[in-house]
């Protein structure tokens, strides 16, 4: 079963060896755990529902606390300290699961004649506040499609596939694999997101080098909203004026609920393989994978960890004996300390992977990398969607860990990067607390890349102190983030957390626009309020 306050299946663990909690003790302190609250005895704080009864919805609606309190947060860690401490604050009044599209417009006509205020749900694992319920004065009502969740459609000769918005990651695939194909679209959040929330809020996989981002992904759909229902033909381009499409990716549920997905799927490749490169230093890591792209060599994926991360994920990995003969075998080389450790995948027929390996292989090591095949990469794949349960592992240890990402320009690349770095790791110095931070780049562009930074620190005495520990570190880096070129998200979306840093990144002008579209789907603000605008 879904844990009810953390991430995942709750009959999978994942332990830090005995090396990995001696580096976190060495570097951030010995921590000790905060005690969770138990279900029984959050649940016992939801309040009676305010849903007024009508009988066209009822059926529809769940208004159990349980039910309540699962889908009362999403995965932010500001969210865990709320499931964790049991003070949630604002529940949902009821969650309702349709099964259709006229599900849904009857569910938009009973909060238009009740004066509710909804949110849609997908998979919950929003890091950014998406789904968590804003008491205004009225009746909110969370509406999961996770009953929307079949391929309704494949058409193999334009090679696009219509989903239910409420499909997860892994029905995606499974249900396209059937018929030869995939959708490739593979975020960290895969297990558990679903095709509706990637298009809401602008998702990147981490294959995105060959399949691309949600946007390139996403053809066009159907959106149920209070001013009827909006089709989005499925055109493989258009010049006539302003794209609905683009309108819709990225709106959050502000404009409405995506209740149907058409996506461009691409048939299943014969080759697929993880590899691992070793530079010296950060400049030549950080070279090498800017010319990689930039002379459009044919990588599937490419993440490059910095230092820190490197040490990191070898201290954490396990296996001492293995790690000791890498390291050897590295020195060996020449790639000592400060070392720089590269994933990159390659995907395609066999002629086609041949072929990029040797292009990639030559460009790593005319800048000082060091290949070591596939056993890293392999490990990397095994392991690419089970990193979210380190949290609860290291949360069991009595530390707290979160992410920031960004994107921006290949000539800030360094400037941004060390000051979000520096900025986290000295946060809270005045407490005497240490934070250890660690970075890669993990999508890779032309003009430039994303920045994904994790910071681990000692949860305090308290959750009150706890939570202060949090906003200091998050509110201090996002604006840093947004007054140093950077946007305030790459892939996570904005949410509530981060809609106070957008108007830095759009602009008043832009920000008027956004509004105004806002309101001319929903000029009561019965959407999603407080999400994607302050």
């Amino acid at each position: 079963m879904r844990r009810w306050n953390g991430w995942g299946d709750d009959q999978f663990n994942l332990k830090l060896p005995a090396q990995g909690q001696a580096f976190l003790e060495q570097r951030v302190g010995s921590a000790n755990p905060l005690q969770d609250a138990t279900l029984e005895q959050v649940s016992q704080k939801v309040p009676a529902t305010r849903l007024p009864a009508d009988p066209k919805v009822d059926d529809l609606i769940d208004t159990s606390a349980g039910v309540r309190v699962r889908h009362a947060r999403g995965q932010s860690l500001v969210d865990w300290l709320a499931l964790r401490s049991g003070e949630i604050g604002t529940f949902p009044d009821g969650v309702a699961f349709p099964n259709s599209n006229s599900d849904v417009r009857a569910l938009l006509r009973y909060a238009e004649d009740h004066d509710l205020h909804l949110i849609p749900y997908g998979g919950g694992t929003s890091v950014a506040g998406h789904i968590n319920p804003v008491d205004q004065g009225k009746p909110v009502l969370t509406i999961s499609l996770a009953k929307m969740n079949r391929l309704l459609d494949l058409d193999r000769e334009s090679q696009l596939a219509t989903f239910g918005a409420g499909t997860p990651g892994p029905l995606v695939e499974a249900q396209l694999r059937a018929h030869g194909y995939t959708l490739g679209h593979f975020p960290q959040s895969f297990e558990l997101s679903t095709i509706g929330g990637w298009v809401a809020s602008r998702s990147s996989g981490q294959q995105s080098l060959r399949y691309g981002r949600i946007e390139q992904l996403f053809a066009g759909g159907r959106i149920e909203t209070l001013q009827g229902t909006l089709d989005l033909p499925t055109l493989p381009a258009s010049s006539a004026g302003p794209d609905i499409r683009e309108m819709i990716l990225g709106s959050e549920g502000r404009l409405g609920l995506i209740t149907e997905v058409k996506a461009r799927v691409s048939r299943l490749a014969d080759q697929e393989d993880f590899y691992v490169v070793f530079f010296p230093s950060w400049e030549q890591a950080k070279t090498a994978s800017r010319k990689l792209v930039q002379n459009r060599v044919t990588l599937s994926m490419l993440r490059l960890s910095n230092a820190i991360e490197t040490e990191t994920q070898l201290a954490l990995a396990g296996h001492p004996q293995l790690i000791g003969m890498l390291e050897k075998f590295l020195s060996f080389r020449g790639v000592r300390e400060g070392k720089c450790m590269m994933t990159f995948g390659i995907t395609g027929s066999k002629a086609q992977c041949r072929s990029t390996l040797a292009q990639a292989k030559k460009m790593c090591s005319a800048h000082g990398g060091v290949y070591t095949g596939t056993k890293l990469g392999a490990k990397w794949a095994e392991k690419r969607f089970t990193m979210p349960y380190f949290r609860e592992a290291l949360w069991q240890m009595g530390y707290a860990v979160d992410t920031l990402e960004t994107a921006t320009d290949w000539d800030n690349v360094d400037n941004l990067l060390n000051r979000i770095e520096s900025n986290l790791r000295e946060g809270l110095s005045k407490e005497g607390e240490r934070t250890h931070v660690f970075t890669h780049l993990s999508h890779f562009y032309g003009q430039g890349c994303s920045i994904y930074t994790t910071y681990v620190f000692r949860v305090a005495d308290t959750y009150p102190e706890t939570v202060a520990r949090w906003q200091h570190l998050k509110n201090t880096t996002s604006e840093l983030i947004v007054r140093n070129r950077g946007t305030i998200s790459h892939q996570h979306g904005v949410g509530k957390d981060h809609a106070p840093f957008l108007p830095v990144e759009k602009g008043e002008l832009g920000m008027r626009a956004i509004r105004a579209l806002t309101d001319s789907f929903d000029p009561d603000a019965r959407l999603n309020p407080k999400t994607l605008l302050d």
